[in-house]
């Protein structure tokens, strides 16, 4: 211990001689011998004292992480593969390159982490004396090749990481014969083809992440003779066929999104009690949204499929349920009042249905809503003035529906939104003057309705855009919108505005698109600089451009 010490200068030994009190040293429990030794976080990158590390020959647990060591000196593997007890290594979180070294001896190791460096090339027989290796982590790497099956004879392994890696080929069955796996994560790979059959067998298996790779093929049967499984995350696929009935009964969470699975959602999928989150989302399912949810139900993403019916009133009685996104079907009928009654939704996306009926007032008691998503549908009716309860409301999109009526002035009391969007309505009426309240506003969309009189003082806070385009808006463009010397978007276009183009619109040195078309605007076109890329101001006849203008003699 005294050359280790001498070799790194982490540790201020002079005053303590007793290593037992040394900065990531731990000892057993009569401090007769260093059972634990921690170099993580160190900022080490000469590997070539590591080869002392292995004198320690009580060592149990070694620590090397969230260095920047680039190798694995080959005496080290052959010094630590000599200590029997040692039963967990971590190299996690360097810069190792090359490929994985080759593990002679270490009969005792039961977890060992090389995750987060640079290792490329394929596993083969690296790992297969490690009779006792439980726990493996080879995440975020360059590994290629397939996945590796010869991972101790003894088939104790009990996890299997190695996500986001560049593994190829299909899932083996000889992965099977670790009957004592507890988690497999193959995520973010390149993985193609089926998955096995006799998955299911995998009796203890309680965490199954096979996302964003080339699978396809149908989701076997026998995945509902999992017990244990509690996350079954199978997204960004090509699966394909129906979901099977049954493998939710023990499951907590479960992501089927971006395949192709099409057919009903089984009746039974959401109704066990232990679901807390489900996204189905981005597949070709179709039929109705099952009434039987279960009631720890914390997310629900159903949305980006050809789902038809109604929603299911039932949603309004799960008091954990904080986000419902049903967008992008083919639902009708009315938005159900009970969802009122969901007082811990932070997220309600309804968009892009066929709904009908008007906004229910009682969606005004959701007090924790972030975000309310409403668009394109059917909606009729005005906006109800209790919405100013939704003090924590920072996106308002209930665009491209029939709602009419005039816009609240209640509304600018929702101090928190940062995005508000009406356009595509039959709103009529001014703006509010007190829109400027909204001190969050980043986007202000008014497009596409039927809104007139003064244009208020609009939020400074104003970036995205401002669209009060397809209006009946007339008279003067109001100087007061150069204040916004943060907007990129303004879009005034298809009105009745006369005048001049205010000089004063060249101040806004964050615009990039100046929409201006089809009004009735005359005199010069003031100079704006590079920065705005697209100024559109046909369909005003009566406008000079100011280059055309020198040129003439």
């Amino acid at each position: 211990m005294e050359k280790l010490s001498r070799s790194v200068s982490v540790w201020g030994n002079e005053k303590e001689p007793n290593p037992c009190a040394w900065k990531g040293v731990s000892c057993s429990s009569d401090n007769s011998s260093i059972a634990n030794l921690s170099l993580s976080g160190l900022s080490l990158s000469d590997s070539s004292f590591l080869p002392l590390v292995c004198e320690i020959v009580s060592l149990e647990a070694l620590d090397l992480s969230d260095n920047s060591f680039s190798s694995v000196p080959e005496g080290f593997i052959t010094a630590c593969g000599k200590i029997d007890g040692l039963k967990q290594l971590n190299f996690s979180k360097n810069r190792l390159v090359g490929s994985l070294p080759a593990f002679n001896g270490f009969v005792g190791l039961e977890s060992l982490d090389f995750s987060s460096n640079m290792l490329n090339g394929t596993i083969v027989s690296q790992l297969g004396s490690l009779n006792d290796l439980k726990r493996l982590y080879l995440t975020s790497n360059n590994l290629s090749g397939n996945v590796p099956i010869n991972l101790g004879n003894s088939k104790v392994l009990e996890h299997l990481i190695l996500s986001k890696n560049s593994f190829t080929g299909s899932i083996p069955d000889g992965l099977l014969e670790y009957r004592k796996l507890v988690r497999i994560d193959l995520s973010e790979n390149q993985l193609s083809g089926p998955l096995p059959g006799k998955i299911g067998d995998l009796s203890e298996l309680e965490e199954l992440t096979l996302s964003s790779n080339n699978l396809s093929g149908e989701i076997p049967m026998n995945l509902s003779n999992f017990q244990n499984l509690l996350r079954f995350a199978a997204n960004q696929n090509k699966f394909t066929g129906n979901i099977p009935v049954g493998i939710s009964r023990s499951l907590k969470n479960l992501d089927l999104s971006y395949n192709k699975l099409g057919g009903p959602i089984p009746a039974d999928l959401l109704m066990q009690s232990n679901l807390q989150t489900v996204d189905l989302s981005y597949n070709l399912l179709e039929g109705s949204i099952p009434a039987k949810i279960s009631p720890n139900m914390v997310r629900l993403r159903l949305g980006s499929n050809s789902l038809d019916g109604t929603i299911p009133s039932e949603l309004g009685t799960l008091p954990k349920l904080t986000y419902l996104e049903l967008e992008n079907n083919s639902l009708s009928g009315s938005i159900p009042s009970k969802l009122g009654s969901c007082r811990s939704l932070a997220l309600l996306n309804l968009g892009m249905n066929n709904l009908t009926g008007s906004l229910p007032v009682e969606l005004a008691s959701l007090s924790s809503l972030q975000v309310l998503k409403l668009q394109s549908n059917k909606l009729v009716g005005e906006i109800p003035y209790q919405m100013n309860q939704m003090q924590s409301l920072s996106t308002l999109d209930i665009s491209g529906n029939l709602l009419s009526g005039s816009i609240p002035n209640s509304i600018s009391r929702l101090r928190s939104l940062t995005k508000l969007n009406l356009q595509g309505n039959l709103f009529n009426g001014s703006i509010p003057a007190t829109i400027d309240s909204l001190k969050n506003l980043l986007e202000l969309q008014l497009g596409s309705n039927r809104l007139n009189g003064h244009i208020p003082g609009m939020p400074l806070s104003l970036q995205i855009a401002l669209n009060l385009s397809h209006n009946l808006f007339e008279g003067t463009i109001p100087d007061t919108l150069s204040r916004l010397r943060g907007l990129e978007v303004l879009d005034l276009s298809n009105n009745k505005f006369s005048g001049e183009i205010p000089t004063s619109l060249t101040q806004i040195g964050s615009l990039t698109q100046l929409l201006l078309a089809n009004n009735q605007l005359s005199g010069v076109i003031p100079e704006f600089g590079k920065y705005v890329t697209i100024i559109d101001t046909t369909g005003n006849p009566r406008l000079v451009n100011r280059t055309l203008q020198r040129k003439s003699p």
